[in-house]
């Protein structure tokens, strides 16, 4: 399967990623973190992507759409992918349209914007392979560690109220109508947010048709 996942930040939608992709054998496909990895293996994508963060400007569609398409072409998305972060817009969302990429299902997870500003300063990451983690919901085993690889878990910078706000009147003016476009699609399905992260899987991998 290739699924897409929706949600406002904080909304717990890299956590799901990761449950499906693991009950399906595909792997997550965080937009974030592969536009980290090419700066850091300094590929010419990453390059120009590392141009306009370090100018305090978002990456343009086009760059991040090349690097996506680049690491859906790998062998180990052949027989599906889970999509974290991608699309944020409606022209990235035409590109996998336009490009051919066929999507079975879209999941938005539906949470309050009071409920994710309670929940995202307790939200850690891996500084190594981007896992994500909760201090409440999604503990890692041990404290500080990824249990994945043993990494540094880090609380990302833009994880303060204010920011927070910030990010959320982005996603609502810009990732909001994509839940229209996947509607119109007829491959939109919902998910709500729970206060336990495994009823929030349940809910989840029912309305994806995935057996728990």
């Amino acid at each position: 399967m290739k699924i897409i996942m929706l949600g406002a930040p904080g909304a717990g939608k890299g956590t799901q990623a990761e449950k499906v992709a693991q009950a399906l054998h595909v792997p997550t496909i965080s937009t974030g973190f592969i536009i980290r990895q090419a700066i850091a293996a300094q590929t010419e994508l990453g390059k120009t992507a590392k141009d306009f963060i370090d100018k305090g400007q978002l990456v343009p569609d086009d760059v991040v759409i090349q690097i996506l398409f680049e690491r859906i072409a790998q062998d180990d998305c052949k027989n599906g992918f889970v999509l974290d972060g991608f699309p944020r817009t409606i022209p990235q969302a035409q590109a996998l349209v336009d490009a051919g990429v066929h999507i079975d299902k879209v999941l938005s997870i539906e949470v309050s914007d009071e409920k994710i500003l309670e929940r995202l300063s307790g939200r850690r990451e891996c500084a190594n392979c981007g896992k994500t983690y909760h201090m409440v919901y999604n503990k890692p085993q041990t404290e500080g560690k990824c249990d994945s690889c043993g990494g540094k878990l880090i609380c990302r910078a833009d994880d303060n109220p204010e920011t927070i706000k910030s990010r959320l009147a982005v996603y609502h003016k810009q990732t909001e109508p994509l839940i229209q476009f996947y509607k119109g699609m007829g491959i939109l399905v919902y998910a709500h947010s729970q206060e336990k992260v495994e009823d929030t899987t349940k809910e989840a991998f029912k309305a994806l048709g995935v057996a728990l």
